[in-house]
């Protein structure tokens, strides 16, 4: 598994895992809560008032290291990072390869090499090719498409809350020139009963209406409300980062369906909508004293002093929240304390080595936030000089969480 690595002095002296700890025993004289601990069995006072315009300004800034601060590398980091990346900031995001830095979208759609990063002409369309259990590769059916679909946020008065890439933007795969429709046409030709669709829902909900039909290459009839029911009648909590993924599919799916239509949800739909209500509800429920969001997401409370696993899960559900919520609730205060909290742990972990999963969901679900709560309120920081990342040798351990 890849991390993104600032440089730091704190870095240098003691390095990642020595840091981690001391992080870990600060945070324990703080007098954070056991592992299975809930909201109720840590006394806290009141939170404080929250300024906006300082959160907005510290957004600005953590999102700006997030991007600039942590230079991945193609010599270094594989797709599955680098795509985690662009998730987050879309053709922003840059990338290290061959002595220069280019834009990581740019550079992969245009051919170029990454470890992981494997497609290949198909019927009728291009195949992201599926790497269960790799560190670098894509672990999940049309990953990459959505999060090609889901990528930045969206600009100016722009529908919607992010950005995603146009279907026709060119691709290049083994030197033939394809576009992103391609793998749009694949994912739909290859949909199957049962199937992990998460992420091919986040694409129909970017790039087609809701009333959207089509047959499979299978013969089967198929509608973006047969994907939404399919998807919300699977399990959440077993899923990819405890059904946060899972949840933030169906969220942009209602989102965008509400956007087309403006009429109440039905059918597949309505069953959508009764399972996102209830892991908001679960979420606000199981949220901790300081702010931050269950360890365990949306199956029960609990908390940890491990910083980094209060980072991945709060930077998940936060994602989710950041699309599932009206913009009356994205102001309520449980959200502003969450969002505060999440800053401050990217915060506290900016001199560390952080996992790209965390790291660039967390920056994902801010840069929403950002775009929805704080309008013009913030004023960005200069972004700080960028250094290279962590050159670590990815490890066997399982992505399942990220």
């Amino acid at each position: 598994m890849h991390y993104a690595s600032p440089t730091s002095a704190v870095w240098k002296l003691f390095g990642r895992r020595a840091t981690a700890v001391i992080l870990t025993l600060l945070a324990g004289l703080a007098g954070c809560a056991g592992p299975d601990a809930s909201p109720g069995d840590t006394a806290a006072d009141p939170p404080p008032t929250i300024d906006r315009a300082i959160l907005c300004r510290r957004i600005d800034a953590a999102l700006a290291h997030a991007r600039d601060a942590r230079l991945l590398d193609a010599g270094v980091q594989g797709a599955w990072q680098v795509v985690h990346g662009i998730l987050a900031f879309g053709p922003d995001f840059p990338l290290a390869a061959k002595g220069r830095t280019v834009p990581a979208l740019r550079y992969l759609l245009d051919g170029g090499t990454l470890v992981g990063w494997k497609l290949r002409p198909g019927e009728p369309g291009v195949i992201a090719v599926v790497e269960e259990g790799s560190t670098m590769g894509q672990g999940h059916p049309d990953q990459w498409l959505g999060y090609l679909a889901q990528c930045g946020v969206a600009s100016g008065a722009a529908a919607g809350h992010v950005g995603g890439v146009p279907l026709d933007t060119p691709l290049v795969v083994g030197g033939r020139r394809f576009t992103v429709a391609d793998l749009l046409a694949q994912a739909r030709h290859d949909i199957r009963p049962g199937q992990e669709a998460t992420w091919t829902l986040m694409a129909l909900a970017a790039w087609l209406p809701p009333d959207a039909a089509w047959t499979s290459g299978a013969g089967e009839a198929w509608t973006t409300e047969r994907v939404v029911a399919m998807e919300a009648d699977a399990d959440v909590f077993s899923a990819a980062c405890g059904g946060a993924h899972r949840a933030y599919g169906l969220a942009m799916a209602l989102d965008a369906r509400r956007r087309a239509t403006g009429e109440p949800p039905t059918g597949g739909w309505a069953e959508a909508a009764a399972v996102l209500d209830d892991l908001v509800d679960r979420a606000r429920r199981f949220q901790q004293p300081d702010g931050s969001f269950s360890v365990h997401s949306f199956e029960r409370p609990g908390t940890s002093p491990d910083v980094f696993a209060r980072l991945g899960a709060t930077g998940h559900v936060f994602e989710v929240l950041a699309v599932a919520l009206d913009d009356e609730r994205l102001a309520e205060p449980w959200v502003t304390r969450a969002a505060d909290r999440l800053v401050t742990l990217l915060e506290q972990t900016a001199d560390l080595d952080v996992e790209c999963g965390a790291l660039y969901h967390s920056a994902h679900g801010l840069a929403i936030y950002r775009r929805r709560v704080c309008g013009a309120v913030a004023t960005a920081d200069p972004a700080p000089e960028p250094t290279a990342a962590s050159r670590d040798e990815p490890t066997a351990a399982s992505r399942d969480e990220q």
